[in-house]
């Protein structure tokens, strides 16, 4: 395991990214609980893509959302619910992954679903660039509807505990301490655990991120990552 930096971390990934050989956009997930950071984490590495040259496609599961009516059967504190019916993957492969990968035409849309405003989107349609890179965040990312789409795969790791205090610190704007605590403890972490123990995400991935001190984190690259450079169609 390294440590240092949050220059240094996002300088690991961008090279990470640099060596996957694909004749394709190269799709990059980074998953990871609620409030683990994966957001920002995404953002950071498109920024110092960007500053590389690099054509950046910056996406998230959030966009790739059931409406809400359609998303709740089990109940809104349902961890289940929360694990098998809130995520259109076949919406995202459609629009996004499939379009991306090989064979793919490169004709892309990055969202179907405002969850702001609970409304359905359907932004234009995009090409992109063979060599563009799709930066993705979001949960349950490894599970066996997406596993194979990817060409990099990072898990952001955080004690599951300390999702909660982040998470009323994000939320306190909108959301009572009360209110986002049992969202959290009834929803989200156990929706987590089950997510952990049925797809054992990191035993799939490429790099992982412990990010429980953000400004200090600490990596590993526990399969394919192990030289500088490899090629992720001969690791599939």
């Amino acid at each position: 395991m390294d440590r240092g930096t949050r220059d240094e971390l996002l300088a690991r990934l961008a090279e990470a990214v640099r060596s996957v050989t694909v004749a394709h956009p190269t799709r990059v997930a980074i998953d990871g609980p609620p409030a683990a950071g994966k957001t920002m984490l995404a953002d950071e590495l498109a920024v110092v893509l960007r500053a590389q040259g690099r054509d950046v496609i910056r996406a998230t599961i959030d966009d790739f959302l059931f409406p809400r009516a359609q998303r709740y059967p089990r109940g809104e504190y349902s961890a289940e619910g929360c694990y098998l019916d809130a995520h259109d993957h076949k919406a995202l492969n459609r629009m996004l992954l499939d379009p991306l990968g090989q064979g793919g035409d490169r004709r892309f849309q990055h969202a179907v679903y405002d969850h702001t405003t609970d409304t359905t989107l359907s932004p234009p349609i995009r090409t992109a660039p063979a060599d563009a890179v799709l930066i993705f965040d979001g949960v349950f990312l490894m599970r066996p509807e997406l596993i194979n789409r990817w060409d990099l795969r990072i898990f952001v790791s955080t004690a599951l505990d300390k999702t909660v205090d982040r998470a009323v610190i994000r939320q306190r704007q909108v959301s009572s301490r009360a209110d986002v605590e049992r969202r959290w403890r009834e929803r989200y972490i156990p929706s987590q655990q089950l997510y952990l123990a049925t797809a054992r995400p990191t035993d799939h991935v490429d790099i992982i991120v412990h990010n429980d001190h953000p400004q200090q984190p600490a990596w590993e690259t526990p399969n394919t990552l192990t030289t500088p450079s490899f090629d992720i169609e001969a690791h599939r």
